[in-house]
């Protein structure tokens, strides 16, 4: 059914559903648009349409070929969305469920064009902080690039921004310092678990992520309760990933830097990843098996987000809150204490493994346990023959014929 999106546009079908709100497919005076419409209770906050009006230049103002160009703002009674450039394709997110992992060309190349988008944006002092599949769309009507790879745009612009601003308090006086981070956790850099303010090196790290992400089919921080994700975010090394040639390895290493000012700027990103291109050339995806989730007991599910089926970027930063069915999970999480992020001596980091290869650092943990369980049972047999021992010695010195050891047991008594 269709509607009307202010007084130039039309909505007449739904694309798609995020945690902001929905997206239409619409039309305006110039033809096709995409419409991002944000939730009811987004549009009734008056701060928040302030917001918008006053972030209508910096949104309206960034154009390039590799970003999902916003058109105009509509703000009319209880609509509130953005016009944005119609993608004819699919998001990476799809592309990654039906594929499970790229071939490294193509994840380069796709990785490569949003990189391109950052530093337009980078440029204008526009930080996207919300990078992930979710916000890549594939052109499926554009040329086809190295690997097959359609070209990627970066989409969302803005949104987060918008969003997240803490609220003023009465008065036009700021509140308090947010005490709060938002985000889907795996992406999340760790400047930002600490709460600090996010700069433009938060997007390389999630852009990195996200290449991990097309490389292994896993993040590399990822599973397990949400808590354990911001901690490793922390403390925890990246863990190589077999087969990938070490110059694109170094790269990536680089870009997922705990120290902000270690990461490459988003232009310096895009100009190594494509000086790699002819390295990666008919490479096949990486043959590797996904981690293993942390022990239950180490990082206990709260019981009312208990799940059977856990699927990566869906966890909630809010206990028992509920996620999206698209993974687009931008939350909200108050920021941990030093000791919630500090590891212990083994670190929470899930290792990959080359296919059908054991998990590095599993044998030494069940030699352990396997040490540890025979020193008990060891020291258990040690006490039972104390006490038979004893028993019988008892029962002799009164002058009672030996029993058998269950019954010396009981007839030991103290003299």
């Amino acid at each position: 059914m269709a509607r009307k999106i202010g007084s130039r546009y039309t909505a007449h079908q739904i694309l798609g559903r995020g945690s902001a709100g929905t997206v239409w497919l619409g039309e305006g005076p110039d033809g096709p648009v995409a419409v991002k419409l944000l939730r009811e209770d987004l549009a009734s906050d008056q701060e928040l349409v302030g917001r918008f009006v006053q972030e209508r230049s910096a949104l309206l103002g960034l154009e390039h070929p590799h970003v999902v160009c916003v058109r105009d703002l509509v703000v009319d009674g209880n609509d509130l969305a953005l016009v944005m450039d119609l993608v004819r394709g699919t998001d990476l997110r799809t592309r990654l469920d039906r594929e499970r992992r790229l071939a490294p060309e193509a994840a380069v190349a796709i990785v490569a064009d949003v990189a391109d988008a950052l530093a337009a944006a980078h440029a204008a002092g526009v930080v996207h902080r919300d990078v992930k599949p979710e916000n890549v769309l594939l052109d499926m009507q554009g040329p086809l690039g190295p690997g097959g790879a359609h070209p990627a745009l970066l989409t969302d612009f803005g949104v987060a921004k918008l969003i997240d601003t803490p609220r003023r308090a009465t008065g036009g006086r700021a509140s308090a310092p947010t005490t709060r981070i938002i985000g889907t956790p795996d992406y999340l850099a760790p400047e930002i678990v600490e709460g600090l303010p996010p700069r433009a090196a938060v997007d390389i790290y999630a852009l990195a992520t996200v290449l991990y992400e097309l490389l292994a089919g896993f993040t590399p921080f990822g599973g397990g309760h949400p808590g354990a994700v911001l901690r490793r975010h922390v403390t925890e090394t990246v863990v190589p990933l077999p087969g990938i040639p070490d110059e694109l390895w170094q790269l990536m290493v680089q870009c997922l830097a705990k120290a902000p000012a270690s990461r490459l700027r988003a232009s310096e990103l895009s100009l190594r990843l494509r000086d790699l291109l002819p390295l990666l050339a008919g490479m096949p995806p990486l043959d590797v098996d996904e981690p293993d989730e942390p022990e239950p007991a180490e990082f206990p599910e709260p019981e009312a987000a208990s799940d059977p089926v856990r699927r990566r970027g869906v966890v909630p930063l809010v206990p028992g809150s509920s996620t999206d069915s698209n993974r687009d999970t931008h939350t909200s999480m108050r920021v941990p204490g030093p000791d919630e992020l500090a590891g212990g001596a083994l670190g929470t980091a899930r290792v990959p493994r080359p296919a059908g290869g054991h998990r590095p650092g599993a044998a030494r943990h069940r030699a352990e346990a396997a040490r540890k369980r025979r020193l008990a049972l060891s020291a258990g047999a040690v006490a039972l023959v104390a006490a038979v021992g004893l028993g019988t010695w008892f029962a002799v010195s009164e002058g009672d014929a030996p029993a058998a050891p269950q019954d010396s047991k009981q007839s030991g008594r103290t003299p």
